[in-house]
């Protein structure tokens, strides 16, 4: 589904689930509440481990929710690829740790969320 094919309004309902989903049919997204995958055998394990083999093989690296929401971010923002995180405190982890390093400088408002002005004043201090 290329995204300079459909409008605002069908992306944010279609992208990364262009077809129903295989188990169900289901149009909506289903919720995999899981926090594990199967694996056919070893080999299979050891290709998705090993980043040779396209999977699932743990939740908190990928779930096929996720992965339709962060195809739906990406294309209703423009950008290649998108992150899903569990929360607001991971993304800005995420996004400093991604641009700056142990030494560099942080400018930011005073009036941040706590949180994260305690990220910021403390928790990343203790990094460099």
């Amino acid at each position: 589904m290329g995204k300079t094919q459909y409008k605002f309004e069908t992306l944010q309902l279609h992208v990364g689930q262009e077809q129903a989903d295989s188990a169900t049919d289901a149009r909506a997204v289903p919720i995999y509440a899981t926090t594990s995958y199967v694996f056919k055998d070893s080999n299979q394990a050891a290709g998705r481990f090993g980043l040779t083999e396209n999977g699932n093989i743990y939740t908190r690296l990928m779930n096929p929710t996720s992965d339709v929401f962060e195809k739906r971010i990406a294309a209703l923002e423009g950008g290649v690829a998108a992150l899903s995180t569990s929360s607001g405190a991971a993304a800005i982890t995420y996004a400093i740790q991604n641009i700056a390093k142990a030494g560099d400088h942080i400018v930011s408002s005073q009036s941040l969320y706590g949180g994260t002005y305690n990220l910021f004043a403390n928790t990343l201090k203790d990094f460099g």
